[in-house]
C-alpha cells in the first residue's frame, strides 16, 4: 500500500516539476503511438470497406482471421518486424532498426488487424435503410462506401481509439525493435519495465499513473467529438 501511494506522489512531482526525462518520454510514446495510429487508420477504412461491401469466396474465412489476429502476441510481432528491418533482412538497408520508425512499423502491424475488423463491424452496423436509399439513388460505388464510412463515424473513431490504446501499451515489440534507448526509443511502457526491473517501484507505478492518464486523456477527447 505504501508503494502505491509512493508511486502517486512521485507521478505528481514528475508532472508537477515537468521533469524532462519524464516528459519527454512521454512524448515520444504519444507521437510513436499517434503516428502508428494514423497510417494504419488510412489502410483499415479503405480495407475494411472493400471487404465489408464486397462479396468474394473465403469472405467469412478472412474476417474470422482478422478478428483472430486481435490477439497477436507482440513479441511475435516483434520478431517479424526484427527479422524484416535488421541488417539480414530485405529492408535491412533503410537502418530501421533501433529507431522510432521501426516502432511505428511495429505498433502498425500489431493493431492493423483490430481497426480492419471493428470498421467491419461499425459498417455492418450502418442502418440498412440508408442502405437501401444509396442504392436507390444510383450512389457509385465510391460514393456508397464515403457515405456509409460517414454514418460509422463514431463507431470507427472509438475503434481508432482503442487501436491507439493497444498501441501505446504495448511493450514486447517496442523492447524488441526500439532497444529502450535512452533518450532515443525508450517509452513509457519499457521505462516501466526497466525501473521495475531495478526495484524502483514508486517510479515504475508514477509512469504508469500518466500512461493512464494519457489513455483517459484520449478518451474524454473522444467522448467530446462524439457529444458534439
Amino acid at each position: 500500500m505504501n508503494e502505491i501511494v509512493a508511486g502517486f506522489t512521485t507521478a505528481l512531482e514528475l508532472i508537477i516539476s515537468l521533469d524532462p526525462e519524464v516528459i519527454d518520454t512521454a512524448i515520444r510514446s504519444m507521437t510513436i503511438s499517434l503516428t502508428a495510429t494514423f497510417f494504419a487508420t488510412l489502410f483499415a477504412i479503405p480495407i475494411g470497406s472493400v471487404i465489408t461491401f464486397s462479396e468474394f469466396h473465403g469472405k467469412k474465412a478472412l474476417i474470422n482471421l482478422i478478428q483472430t489476429l486481435y490477439a497477436l502476441p507482440t513479441v511475435l510481432v516483434g520478431l517479424f518486424v526484427f527479422l524484416l528491418i535488421s541488417r539480414a533482412g530485405p529492408l535491412g538497408f533503410m537502418r530501421l532498426l533501433f529507431t522510432p520508425e521501426g516502432m511505428v512499423i511495429a505498433q502498425m502491424i500489431l493493431i492493423l488487424p483490430i481497426l480492419i475488423g471493428l470498421t467491419i463491424s461499425a459498417l455492418k452496423g450502418v442502418d440498412s435503410t440508408i442502405l437501401d436509399t444509396l442504392r436507390s439513388l444510383g450512389a457509385t460505388r465510391y460514393q456508397f462506401m464515403k457515405s456509409v464510412v460517414r454514418e460509422a463515424r463514431y463507431a470507427i473513431m472509438a475503434a481508432v481509439v482503442l487501436g491507439f490504446g493497444r498501441a501505446i501499451s504495448e511493450v514486447g515489440a517496442a523492447i524488441m525493435i526500439g532497444g529502450n534507448i535512452r533518450g532515443h526509443t525508450r517509452v513509457l511502457t519499457t521505462a516501466i519495465s526497466l525501473e521495475t526491473s531495478m526495484g524502483n517501484i514508486a517510479l515504475s507505478l508514477a509512469l504508469g499513473i500518466i500512461l493512464l492518464g494519457i489513455a483517459l486523456v484520449i478518451n474524454l477527447m473522444l467522448a467530446y467529438v462524439q457529444n458534439r
